[in-house]
Parts: C-alpha cells; structure tokens; sequence
C-alpha cells in the first residue's frame, strides 16, 4: 500500500516541478550577528567590527550617493544619526549574504527594536531597492517610503528623488 503511494506523490511532485509550481527550498535558517558600527561610508553602507572588519550594504534599500548633493550627506548624516560610531547593532542576513563587492548584506537592528533600514526609509532619506532572493522584509520597506513619500518627509520634502541613487550611478540624471 505504501509503494503506489509513493510512486503517485513521486509522479504529482515531478509534474509540478515540471511547471514550475514545486514547493519553494525551505528558507535559510536566520543568521544574525553582533556587530560595533566602526564608520559610517553613505546612506546606506558602514563599516563594522564584527568581530573583523566588515563593510556592510543595508538590505532592501538606496539612499542618494555621496556626490547627490546635497542629498546624499543629508542621508548619510541620517544613517550616522540612527547608528553613529560604537553603537552595537545586530545584522541578519537573508539568501544571499554578499554583493558583488564584497559588502555583508543585513537588515539591521538596534537594541531598542527598530531596524536601520526601515527607518531611514520611513524617515524619507533611502528609497526601495529590491535584488531577489533577498526580499524577507521587502512589504515593510515598501510600507514606509509610501508612509515618507505620503507624508512628504526627508528627501520627498525636496526634488531628493527625482534622481534615483540607481539612475545616479548610471549617470542618468
């Protein structure tokens, strides 16, 4: 009895993977780590002692870059605001740990409970940026630059992103 059930739920599963509707791998278990904010690069990047010297990128996020003026020192003072030089924070990774360059890739949380990311977006002064499969808190950021662009807060207050900080690298705009 037990074989033919096998064979049938082997034979479901097959076809499903075969359209592209098989269950999802289970996600990676959290990884968080303990980390000291050691200097501060932009809006949306700082280096930390963890206990090595690592730089970390924010997940989920893009504030302006550092030659946007006068925006990206106004997103890059917030970040340094929220997290400045020896304030410990705890990073969790998602899928992918690292970009391109390197950088640790994390949400990050203060000891109070509030995540950097999301507050530098609620407060206007990053904008969604969103690279599957790194998309675990993707509906709250989305919430709060709705909440800051509704609001007119930080950057959405001035023409700060009527240039993307994407379309800026490019050199777009």
């Amino acid at each position: 009895m037990i074989a033919p059930i096998r064979a049938e739920r082997v034979a479901a599963l097959a076809l499903l993977a075969a359209l592209g509707c098989a269950r999802p791998e289970p996600a990676p278990a959290q990884t968080r780590i303990r980390c000291r904010v050691t200097a501060v690069s932009d809006g949306d990047t700082f280096r930390a002692a963890c206990p090595a010297s690592t730089r970390v990128r924010l997940l989920l996020i893009d504030a302006p870059e550092r030659d946007q003026r006068p925006f990206g020192p106004e997103a890059r003072a917030r970040l340094l605001m929220l997290a400045p030089p020896g304030t410990m924070v705890t990073l969790e990774l998602d899928v992918a740990p690292r970009d391109q360059y390197g950088r640790l890739l994390a949400y990050v949380w203060l000891a109070d409970g509030r995540m950097v990311n999301e507050e530098l977006t609620r407060a206007g002064f990053a904008i969604p940026l969103v690279y599957p499969p790194n998309v675990r808190y993707v509906e709250r950021i989305r919430r709060a630059a709705g909440d800051a662009r509704a609001a007119r807060r930080g950057l959405w207050a001035e023409s700060g992103f009527e240039c993307s900080p994407k379309e800026h690298r490019q050199h777009r705009c």
